[in-house]
């Protein structure tokens, strides 16, 4: 009696096991999709999610932003300070993964919520650099520097958000970020060089001029020398997400 229990047990499993296989092959499991909103702000980027189960999928993502001003350089900096960075151009890259969880339909259909992890670097061009250096005698000589350097950043976040798909066939989706933010920590080396040999009066100077730019969320320190200055980033990493993505399901 117990070993056909076992075995009308063990039919009834194979056969629910089945059914839901049947079922998640019959969805298609993988989108493509770009952020369009990105293109506004020179992020050239691509991500593919693949769904696991009915409420489970992972999306990665790779952008890249091409060389160009910082954007909202004027929102963190004074515009005394702008016009401090002549012709400051930057470009970045970034990696995201983010386990996605669906509380709606599922198979990368309705509301999510997803932690993520991001890498993003950021590197600028070799731009012009000035301070007013106030000599002894009461002259101000403006001092030119030549600056360059690159810093990265490893963050952890949340983001919320939820899925559509268009059509009949569900191929054509719509993702629309609602909101995502991110923190962690980053690092970097930026140099500033000028062609004029700095005496220690102009070094101090110059320390105190970089010091007092006022940059959010950015801890660094500075050094001089009689060549010019090196800047180190060591501090937070923050970041925020929203945006809408079109894509393609398969």
């Amino acid at each position: 009696m117990k070993k056909n229990l076992l075995i009308i047990l063990s039919l009834f499993s194979l056969e629910a096991f089945a059914q839901e296989s049947g079922s998640a092959s019959a969805e298609k499991m993988n989108i493509v999709k770009t952020n369009v909103t990105g293109y506004v702000f020179r992020n050239i980027n691509v991500s593919y999610e693949r769904a696991i189960n009915q409420w489970f999928s992972v999306n990665v993502g790779f952008g890249t932003m091409t060389e160009g001003k910082v954007p909202f350089i004027n929102a963190f900096l004074s515009d005394e300070d702008e016009d401090r960075f002549k012709n400051l151009r930057v470009k970045a890259t970034n990696f995201t993964i983010e386990p996605r969880f669906y509380i709606g339909q599922g198979y990368g259909k309705g509301f999510y919520f997803a932690p993520y992890y991001r890498y993003s670097k950021v590197t600028s061009n070799t731009f012009d650099f000035y301070y007013d250096y106030n000599a002894i005698n009461g002259v101000t000589y403006q001092i030119p520097l030549k600056g360059n350097g690159d810093t990265n950043g490893n963050s952890g976040g949340l983001m919320v958000g939820v899925q559509f798909f268009l059509t009949k066939s569900q191929n054509l989706v719509l993702d629309f970020w609602i909101a995502g933010a991110h923190y962690g920590s980053g690092k970097g080396d930026f140099n500033l060089t000028s062609d004029v040999v700095l005496t220690p009066d102009m070094q101090a100077q110059l320390k105190e001029e970089i010091e007092n730019l006022d940059i959010p969320f950015v801890d660094y320190t500075v050094e001089t020398n009689a060549n010019g200055a090196k800047i180190k980033v060591d501090g937070p990493w923050a970041g925020f997400r929203s945006g809408l993505s079109i894509g393609y399901r398969f």
